[in-house]
């Protein structure tokens, strides 16, 4: 083997410190049970909330009933079951509902939950406070119903693609029957 010069073996060895460098911190940086650089805090009892949703199990229930009852009548609609928090938790496209009611579904449901009454009720309202309908993601036509537990909101269910709200109401209100049974 050749002899490497000084200046070679010296650029060489740095190399190889480099790597094995390089390898050492990337192992003892990727090891989760190294200590965190700051602990996590816990918070004082009486500092927290809990909240009740429904399953997945049970929103998909409801969502269908919901459905069953639209077909039933020949009504091709989209069903929208959110939780607590607006957010959908599932939603169902009748065969030949229209690409608008997946959209006014999911808002009816959003609008019912957030006020927690039937959004044909708070159509009403909007008489005396026009400016409710600016609220971001809400839709105040009649379809949508709220579901509660222990008198207090904890999903919504709507129901858009019927002839009249009417209808959409009456199959949301079928799908939350199906909660309690």
């Amino acid at each position: 083997m050749k002899n490497l010069s000084r200046r070679a073996r010296v650029a060489t060895g740095a190399a190889a410190l480099a790597v094995a460098g390089a390898a050492a911190f990337g192992t003892a940086s990727a090891n989760a049970s190294a200590p965190a650089a700051s602990p996590a805090v816990s918070v004082a009892p009486g500092a927290t909330t809990a909240s009740t949703h429904l399953t997945v199990d049970a929103a998909t229930r409801a969502a269908q009933a919901a459905l069953d009852a639209a077909e039933a009548e020949n009504q091709r609609v989209t069903v929208a079951v959110v939780d607590r928090n607006g957010n959908p938790v599932v939603t169902l496209r009748g065969d030949g509902a229209g690409p608008q009611s997946y959209e006014s579904a999911e808002r009816k449901a959003f609008t019912a939950v957030s006020w927690n009454a039937p959004t044909s009720e708070l159509a009403g309202r909007l008489a005396q406070t026009p400016n409710l309908k600016d609220i971001p993601g809400t839709l105040f036509l009649a379809g949508g119903v709220p579901v509660t537990a222990r008198n207090a909101p904890i999903a919504g269910i709507g129901v858009a693609g019927a002839p009249s709200g009417a209808s959409d109401e009456k199959y949301a209100r079928a799908g939350a029957a199906a909660l309690g049974r």
